[in-house]
């Protein structure tokens, strides 16, 4: 099955060198460019594709506005990578929040790129555990939101909710099967009952409900 990508970014050097790296991917075809986040909206609606590579800083419509509007619409379809310059700036988190399901530097080379989309686009969220930890780095220099709300986890159970904590804190699906004393095998399993019961779509998502429903706090 050919994974059909489209690609956003004001800059037409970094846009044409991104479809170019797409494009001679087997098994990825390039199925539109936009030069703005307005424009990779109505991309996404007209072409639905399974993956949009957006850069954050546009003009017209920002990366983050654009991709909450795209996964309101599309959120079964359209997956979003946010392309970042870099290395966790703070439009990341924001862009999660959105409804992203990643995030990628644009110096990253040609097969991380065409692996990146594979992951996102098999339902994998492109957060891995040492991103994840830079990213609670980032939290803890946060004040904790006095305004958390843990009604998301109301339907969760226990073990559930302790899974969901550590994949929070940033453990792998081993780290947590240790942790636990839990098979590898069971902790995907909790994971992909979680994912379901949070209506999120991968760990990414699963990262920023653990935050923002309190069940963990920046810096524990």
């Amino acid at each position: 099955m050919t994974i059909r990508v489209a690609v956003a970014d004001d800059q037409p050097l970094i846009r044409e060198g991104l479809g170019q790296i797409v494009a001679r991917a087997p098994d990825v075809s390039l199925v539109g460019e936009a030069s703005n986040g307005k424009e990779a909206v109505m991309l996404a609606r007209m072409e639905r594709p399974d993956v949009l590579l957006m850069d954050v800083r546009m003009p017209v419509l920002d990366g983050i506005e654009a991709t909450r509007r795209i996964v309101d619409e599309h959120s079964s379809v359209v997956r979003v990578i946010i392309l970042t310059t870099f290395d966790l700036d703070d439009y990341v988190y924001a862009a999660l929040r959105a409804g992203a399901s990643g995030f990628l530097l644009k110096d990253v080379g040609p097969e991380a790129l065409i692996e990146a989309i594979r992951v996102v686009a098999a339902g994998d969220g492109l957060l891995s555990p040492s991103v994840t930890r830079r990213l609670i780095e980032r939290f803890s220099e946060i004040p904790a939101s006095p305004a958390a709300d843990d009604s998301r986890l109301v339907f969760l159970t226990k073990r559930e909710k302790e899974v969901l904590s550590l994949v929070g804190r940033g453990l792998s699906n081993q780290e947590i099967a240790d942790e636990l004393y839990l098979s590898a095998a069971t902790v995907k399993t909790h994971i992909g009952r979680t994912l379901a019961k949070l209506n999120a779509r991968d760990r990414a998502q699963l990262v920023v409900a653990a935050y923002e429903s309190g069940l963990v706090s920046p810096g524990s």
